[in-house]
C-alpha cells in the first residue's frame, strides 16, 4: 500500500485538479462538505459528475491508478 499524502483530505494534486480549473473553489467546498459527513462522493457543481472523496479513496487502502481527482496517495515514482 502506498503512503497517504499530507493534506490529502484538503489539497488535491495540482496535476489532477488544479486551482485554475473552472469551478475549483465550488468543487472543493462540495468535497469538504462530503468529507465532513462521511459521504463517499459528491456531485461536481459544474459538470454534475459524481466524484469520489479523498476520504473514501483512502478507506479503500489502495490506489486504482485511474487518475482520481482526489487521490490521497503519494504519487508512484516512474
Amino acid at each position: 500500500m502506498r503512503a497517504l499524502r499530507e493534506q490529502h483530505l484538503t489539497l488535491p494534486l495540482p496535476r489532477r485538479f488544479s486551482p485554475s480549473h473552472r469551478g475549483f473553489d465550488q468543487a472543493m467546498a462540495a468535497h469538504a462538505a462530503a468529507v465532513a459527513v462521511g459521504l463517499p462522493a459528491y456531485r461536481d457543481p459544474i459538470t454534475r459528475n459524481t466524484v469520489f472523496t479523498a476520504g473514501f479513496l483512502a478507506e479503500r487502502e489502495y490506489c486504482c491508478e485511474s487518475g482520481c481527482r482526489h487521490c490521497p496517495y503519494v504519487p508512484a515514482v516512474s
